[in-house]
């Protein structure tokens, strides 16, 4: 159990400077691992072996896999292709021409968790699947703008929603972030959507992901037979993008930037 901090009368537990250290080596080390997956992906290649790949990476670092035996989970990675919204099984599926994907990895350093996912293309982009990517980017990026104290949780949905509805997509509703710190999962629920001045108070010291999942058709979710992936229920595309962050005295630290910048699978 992790008995840093103090705790906020939502249960959200507040950490000290000390532990932002922890939290930036084991982001870093996770963002490095996506940075370094980037030239795998490409049209013949198996989702298997990206999460091979992964699991490698995350082992020659010394590091450990958050999600290996994770509620029995038995992966590195969550991939998700196409109209897969999260929680995508590595298997032996192939990648093809224009496919975009999300790559999700958690890696345990020290104790503490890093966690976030980006989005991939195989071969080329398509424009439509351009603009998701586009769109659910810069929805992180607002709800992450909306982080300081003082602020709620739902300033943070509200950026997020208010700008992919603008856009006429969909924001995800049956997931959400999450608290992390030296537990992989905890208090708060970080919503992707909500109401401007709702929810509890940012405070110094909170750690938690944001990782909307953004659909160009409707919102709705089913999860298959496997019990773990997620798809559109209207078979529409979908795009995820996830940050780990610290609430600082003035605004978010983001624990989990691309040391190369290539957090965009455009970016060069």
């Amino acid at each position: 159990m992790d008995t840093r901090g103090r705790m906020t009368k939502d249960g959200i537990r507040i950490y000290e400077d000390a532990d932002f250290e922890g939290m930036r080596k084991a982001g870093r080390l996770a963002a490095e691992i996506l940075d370094r997956i980037i030239p795998y992906v490409q049209p013949g290649v198996t989702t298997g072996e990206l999460d091979k790949r992964v699991e490698d990476m995350v082992n020659e670092a010394g590091a450990t896999s958050a999600t290996i035996g994770y509620k029995g989970y038995k992966h590195a990675t969550c991939i998700s292709i196409n109209h897969v919204v999260c929680h995508g099984i590595p298997s032996d599926k192939r990648l093809h021409d224009g496919d975009i994907l999300n790559i999700d990895v958690t890696v345990i350093v020290d104790g503490w968790f890093g966690d976030t996912s980006r989005m991939y293309v195989a071969g080329h982009l398509p424009r439509k699947a351009e603009r998701l990517i586009d769109v659910t980017h810069e929805a992180l990026m607002r709800g992450i703008e909306a982080v300081k104290p003082g602020n709620t949780f739902g300033d943070i949905g509200h950026a997020i929603q208010s700008f992919v509805e603008k856009n006429r997509m969909s924001v995800v509703r049956d997931f959400c972030g999450h608290g992390l710190g030296r537990v992989f999962h905890a208090p708060p629920n970080v919503l992707h959507y909500g109401r401007a001045g709702t929810g509890p108070v940012l405070e110094e010291g909170m750690f938690f992901t944001i990782e909307p999942m953004v659909n160009i058709g409707r919102p709705e979710t089913k999860v298959l037979a496997d019990d773990w992936t997620a798809v559109t229920r209207d078979k529409s595309l979908s795009a995820q993008f996830e940050h780990s962050i610290g609430v600082t005295a003035t605004g978010a630290e983001i624990f989990t930037l691309s040391p190369a910048g290539k957090f965009y699978p455009t970016w060069d």
